[in-house]
């Protein structure tokens, strides 16, 4: 998850491309990010970007602080970014259903799959909720079902109310077989913790036996040496995409454009998945095994998040 602290980073390409960008008459300038994507996979892809003379300023935050900001600004007279980067497909979701995303047509975007983007925004890289589990936990869990087994309490998963990916696994759960799922969960001994770092944190310390997490987090933990294993479960792991979008009000609208055709193309994927995070993209190579993949209908869990939450805190409170 991202840190919690805010971060401005400002990348120049490189002063002496810039100075000579402009005296060739070339493309210059600057466009502004904001994003919630972890860091090294934001610095991975502006070094990367192959458009001379046009620095990327960043502002870089969790999901809650990043939108508190944009609200502030509109506010205030006008969003100050170009482009916006997030963790979820859910968060852009409400900038589109605003009215705040250029509408353009990406120039490889018939390369990422269907269910990962939309009209406005696209998908950038895959987040995949697995389970986690006791290195040598015998037997081991097999699918979520078993998360609710009572043989394997206590486990930890994540607050839906706290993490995007946590409030996809629990619509994906919920819109496939209601709520029965939760019920068990939270009666057999189901513990819910902040995010899904906690659940790794706390799978590795002994205090639980498994829990749902994000690949991504149990894979850190595992190159670290935690005693830990990952679980591909039954029927899959839920998957949700990571969206990138030009905001209406850009003042560098065809630098932003640009710079999202650079996120979507092969190079920009592959300097993606070299921070460790799948790429949206089938033709870039990824070094990790994965399994089966589930994901539910986004447009309907954005129209049903409220109620979703709403019954899933009958259940756990908060």
């Amino acid at each position: 998850m991202p840190e919690t602290t805010l971060r401005r980073l400002v990348v120049t390409l490189t002063a002496v491309a810039v100075l000579g960008a402009c005296a060739d008459g070339a493309e210059s300038g600057s466009i502004t990010l904001y994003t919630s994507v972890t860091q090294n996979t934001v610095d991975a892809v502006i070094e990367s970007f192959p458009v001379e003379g046009v620095d990327v300023e960043v502002f870089r935050a969790p999901t809650g602080e990043l939108n508190a900001r944009i609200a502030a600004e509109r506010r205030e007279g006008g969003i100050q970014a170009d482009v916006l980067w997030l963790t979820d497909p859910l968060s852009m979701q409400q900038y589109d259903a605003d009215g705040l995303l250029w509408d353009f047509t990406p120039a490889e975007v018939d390369q990422i799959p269907a269910e990962f983007r939309s009209d406005r925004f696209w998908g950038t890289r895959l987040l995949s909720m697995i389970i986690v589990q006791q290195a040598g936990l015998d037997p081991g869990l097999r699918g979520w079902d078993d998360l609710a087994d009572p043989d394997y309490a206590p486990v930890a998963f994540p607050d839906p109310g706290f993490a995007g990916s946590a409030l996809g696994a629990m619509a994906y759960l919920v819109m496939a077989d209601g709520y029965g799922f939760y019920e068990r969960l939270a009666t057999s001994g189901g513990v819910q913790v902040n995010s899904p770092g906690d659940v790794v944190t706390g799978v590795a310390e002994g205090r639980f036996s498994a829990g749902m997490t994000l690949a991504f987090s149990a894979r850190g933990a595992i190159d670290k040496g935690s005693p830990i294993e990952i679980v591909w479960p039954e029927p899959g792991a839920i998957v949700l995409y990571s969206p990138i979008a030009v905001f209406a009000s850009a003042a560098e609208p065809e630098k932003a454009e640009e710079f999202v055709d650079f996120v979507l193309s092969r190079d920009g994927q592959e300097a993606i998945a070299e921070t460790g995070w799948q790429p949206v993209r089938d033709d870039v190579a990824w070094d990790f095994e994965v399994g089966p993949i589930v994901t539910p209908s986004w447009p309907e869990v954005f129209d049903r998040q409220d109620e979703l939450l709403n019954d899933y805190r009958e259940i756990f409170g908060g």
